[in-house]
């Protein structure tokens, strides 16, 4: 009699031995890493895996090693210390004990050791909290000051990362910047409305305004293919002389009376209110960008116009061949992106500058929101604390020069650093020691995980 398991069963068919087989195959799987196996089902198993929390931790630590957060992360750890080289450098009693450093090196480490921690005392203190206030309402000051200063760059930084994932480069934020603070500062003090539709009114129009005039490299991009970073640049000069001549014409935006080209002061009916009262200067624009991060999240994540937007960042190609219209995807992507960074030009004239503006209105913020998007991996949540961060710099900035002597400029190169640090991944891991994305692992690891 015959082996019913057998394979040269003439009564087994070619079907029955296949899926036998391919059962055995999926009782091996099913199996893997049991400790006793079922006699019954047929199947050996060679070698017991690792216990699940094993592996299960390991993956997460090599997610976290490979990820992008991470480089952020270490971007900013590695320009602070870069930034607390240069402080120790210029510190005059670090450059004297360094003078008879043979002599008496620890003077020279003491002496390092006092310029660092005292510049980032300084600067925790200016940023975060006031530790040398008596109240807790006055030392929490600070936090409120670095909340203040990120506002425009978290509404400006959101416009820049909108626009760099439908793969555009808008680095006009200069220009609407300013082309948003003329037409809501216009209207904020050349018209008497009520208190909250005067407010309304002149938000809707700096916001409309920062859409329109990055709209224009938008549809040039669309139409004629003119590259948007062209176009931006340009637009940021035309706009930086118009609003300058503007701001020089009586009768337009130069405040009457004066040969300064300044605009009057905003009139009380359309300026921000204060959050926290008028012994803080944090306004109802830091509101304004909170909400501006949960609707730009909103659209990029739920939305079928954030899903079109994608599409076309990762490869316009393939989103056309799809049926995607992308020469509209680019027209609305750069409206949302300026009026979202209309939104910090509005911001400062009716939450920070309310006394009236000149054109230096836009203080570097539509150069610094670049910065806050890359290092927010130009996602809104990132923005969000990238701008805060940022905010941080800028109110910490002030402090340690006031408190320690330290030259404002290091905060800029310590900026400046943050951006050169993103924009080299492989630098921050091999700094660090961190595998490389997708990186195969070595055999010895790959035996360990069988």
């Amino acid at each position: 009699m015959s082996d019913p398991h057998s394979p040269h069963d003439p009564n087994v068919s070619r079907a029955d031995r296949a899926a036998e087989v391919t059962g055995a195959g999926q009782a091996d799987i099913a199996l893997e890493g049991a400790s006793a196996v079922d006699p019954a089902a047929g199947a050996r198993v060679v070698a017991p895996a690792p216990a699940d929390d094993e592996n299960r931790w390991r993956r997460a630590f090599r997610e976290i090693a490979t990820g992008n957060a991470i480089i952020s992360v270490l971007a900013v750890i590695l320009a602070l210390l870069v930034g607390a080289i240069m402080i120790a450098a210029t510190d005059e009693s670090v450059q004297t004990a360094a003078g008879y450093f043979f002599a008496r090196p620890g003077d020279l480490l003491a002496a390092i050791w006092q310029s660092v921690s005292g510049a980032y005392s300084s600067f925790f203190q200016g940023a975060i909290y006031n530790f040398r206030r008596p109240e807790f309402a006055t030392g929490i000051r600070p936090l409120t000051e670095t909340l203040t200063f990120a506002t425009p760059l978290i509404a400006a930084g959101l416009g820049v990362a909108l626009a760099f994932r439908v793969g555009m480069f808008n680095i006009g934020g200069r220009g609407q910047m300013l082309v948003a603070a003329a037409a809501g500062g216009w209207v904020a003090f050349a018209f008497d409305l009520p208190w909250g539709i005067h407010m309304l009114v002149a938000l809707v129009a700096g916001v409309a305004a920062g859409a329109v005039w990055a709209g224009i490299a938008g549809v040039l991009k669309a139409r004629t293919g003119a590259h948007e970073v062209i176009v931006t640049i340009m637009l940021n000069y035309v706009a930086f002389y118009i609003v300058y001549y503007l701001l020089r014409t009586p009768g337009l935006l130069q405040a009457p009376g004066s040969n300064n080209p300044t605009t009057p002061p905003m009139k009380d009916t359309a300026v921000f209110p204060d959050l926290l009262g008028s012994g803080y200067n944090l306004h109802f624009g830091f509101i304004l960008s909170i909400v501006s991060v949960v609707v730009v999240w909103w659209i990029l994540e739920r939305s079928a116009l954030g899903f079109r937007f994608r599409a076309v960042g990762l490869n316009p190609h393939a989103a056309r061949a799809a049926g995607i219209n992308v020469k509209s995807m680019y027209v609305y992507a750069m409206l949302i992106s300026g009026g979202l960074v209309g939104l910090a030009g509005v911001d400062q004239v009716l939450g920070t500058v309310t006394t009236g503006f000149s054109s230096g209105i836009d203080a570097g913020i539509g150069f610094d929101a670049i910065t806050v998007a890359l290092l927010g991996r130009s996602t809104p949540v990132g923005v969000l604390v990238a701008g805060i961060l940022f905010g941080a710099f800028k109110a910490g900035g002030f402090a340690m020069q006031a408190a320690n002597g330290v030259p404002i400029d290091i905060v800029l190169v310590v900026q400046s650093l943050i951006v050169l640090f993103i924009a080299a991944p492989p630098l921050v891991r091999a700094i660090f020691r961190l595998p490389a994305p997708g990186a195969p692992r070595t055999a010895k690891k790959k035996e360990a995980a069988r």
